[in-house]
């Protein structure tokens, strides 16, 4: 069921010039939270800006009531946003959209680019669960960009590409020697990022017959499936991300991945 709540802010790190976690205190029980779900934030502190922002869930404790969310300061909402302080409250719609499948068992690669780490915490958490092995590949343009390794590194091995090679090998995610292994060692793909990583990344999973789902990044501005600007073109026709999505298998996305 999805709640509107004021939620008191405990906390804000800053991780680079550029991105920030957010940690919210919520009134609460929470609710079930699946990996890859997300949740509406009003930017409250910013009269110009109108529309909400939607935020993957990065991490939740539910025994403590926080949520956290990873966030990239992008444009004026994103850094409105980072200038709250702890005591000042925002208004939040979740749990949102659909979530990642979690296989019962297996080893999973988890590709990462930019601020596409935002819901992998979770999903490391859930996989854990399972017993389910996974590997972390996390991309950017210079070291800099490559955050919170320590965080995943909990629940898998953590590989990386930068593309001026200042951290691990150098080059896109897809130039990675993981995807030149032979064999594959991995039975599912997961990756959220720019889309052309994800189409990447989705043409490599089709090319050596795996499944692969993605958490799309479309301008999500009502949540709800009203709004109609977070549309996408599928094999079912035009979908809303913000109720169908954000997360897709890639056979239903009409990329042409194996192209």
């Amino acid at each position: 069921m999805k709640r509107i709540q004021d939620c008191t802010i405990s906390k804000i790190t800053w991780l680079n010039t550029d991105s920030y976690l957010l940690e919210l205190d919520v009134p609460d029980e929470i609710p079930v939270l699946a990996p890859g779900q997300f949740a509406e934030i009003r930017i409250g502190n910013s009269p110009d800006v109108f529309l909400r922002r939607p935020f993957s869930f990065l991490d939740a404790d539910v025994e403590n009531r926080k949520l956290v969310f990873f966030i990239k300061r992008i444009g004026k909402g994103t850094r409105h946003l980072g200038e709250l302080h702890p005591g000042e409250t925002v208004n939040i719609i979740y749990p949102l959209g659909n979530h990642f499948q979690v296989p019962e068992k297996g080893n999973v690669l988890i590709v990462g680019g930019g601020s596409g780490i935002a819901p992998f915490i979770l999903l490391g958490k859930e996989l854990q669960k399972k017993g389910v092995g996974m590997t972390f590949l996390l991309g950017g343009k210079a070291g800099s960009d490559i955050l919170l390794t320590d965080r995943f590194s909990q629940y898998g091995d953590v590989l990386i590409t930068t593309e001026d090679g200042s951290k691990g090998e150098k080059g896109m995610v897809t130039d990675h020697s993981v995807f030149t292994s032979d064999p594959f060692p991995f039975t599912m793909i997961y990756a959220c990022g720019p889309e052309p990583m994800m189409k990447a990344v989705a043409r490599m999973s089709c090319l050596k017959n795996i499944p692969c789902e993605v958490s799309l990044e479309n301008l999500m501005a009502c949540g709800f499936g009203v709004c109609l600007c977070c549309i996408v073109e599928t094999t079912e026709g035009n979908l809303c991300v913000c109720t169908e999505g954000p997360v897709f298998n890639t056979n239903r996305l009409k990329w042409q991945i194996c192209a």
